[in-house]
């Protein structure tokens, strides 16, 4: 059983190489300076995100409502610094911008959160249904001034982006019927 898990395991690190150098392949898609808003509600547009850096990575965050997306974005506290080193990091969540404001706060996130808008989601293909979908986008400024996504994935329990789970997996029952909270006792 053992030398059957090492199998899989070089088998999903070959596919995970064969995936990413796929994205790096994948043709870029034009995107349009969207205006966003600030928690301050100030709007802010799209190419001010990516500060001093020509790559952007906006993670598309269904907001307060949802323990999941809270899940995620705590995780990402710890690894902000090592993110906004290569690439500008910045959280969009579909509330107000208040409600960005004090959750933000009251989570100790350490990065940039802006409040969706200008049917930037919808347009990302963050919506399904017309209900919010968590992701990332990944945004690349031209030289030119003109702004491309060069890469997208969904969210979701099991996925690269929260660690949790990979660590649940390795218990006997996986994750069970464990479902993340606002706070633990």
């Amino acid at each position: 059983m053992n030398e059957h898990i090492a199998m899989l395991e070089r088998e999903i690190h070959s596919l995970k190489a064969k995936l990413a150098e796929a994205r790096r392949g994948a043709q870029v898609e034009p995107a349009r300076d969207y205006t966003l808003k600030t928690p301050d509600s100030a709007d802010v547009l799209l190419s001010d995100l990516f500060g001093e850096k020509r790559d952007l990575l906006v993670v598309h965050n269904m907001g307060k409502s949802c323990p999941y997306c809270t899940l995620w974005a705590d995780g990402f506290s710890s690894s902000a610094g090592h993110l906004n080193s290569r690439a500008s990091f910045v959280l969009c969540s579909f509330d107000d911008p208040k409600t960005v404001k004090e959750f933000s706060e009251s989570r100790g996130w350490n990065y940039q959160c802006v409040a969706n808008a200008d049917d930037f989601a919808e347009d990302m293909g963050f919506t399904k249904d017309g209900k919010p979908w968590p992701g990332v986008s990944a945004f690349h400024l031209e030289d030119d001034g003109s702004i491309v996504r060069t890469g997208k994935a969904f969210f979701g329990p099991g996925d690269d982006f929260c660690a949790v789970w990979h660590f649940f997996d390795l218990l006997k029952d996986g994750a069970g019927d464990w479902k993340p909270k606002y706070e633990y006792s």
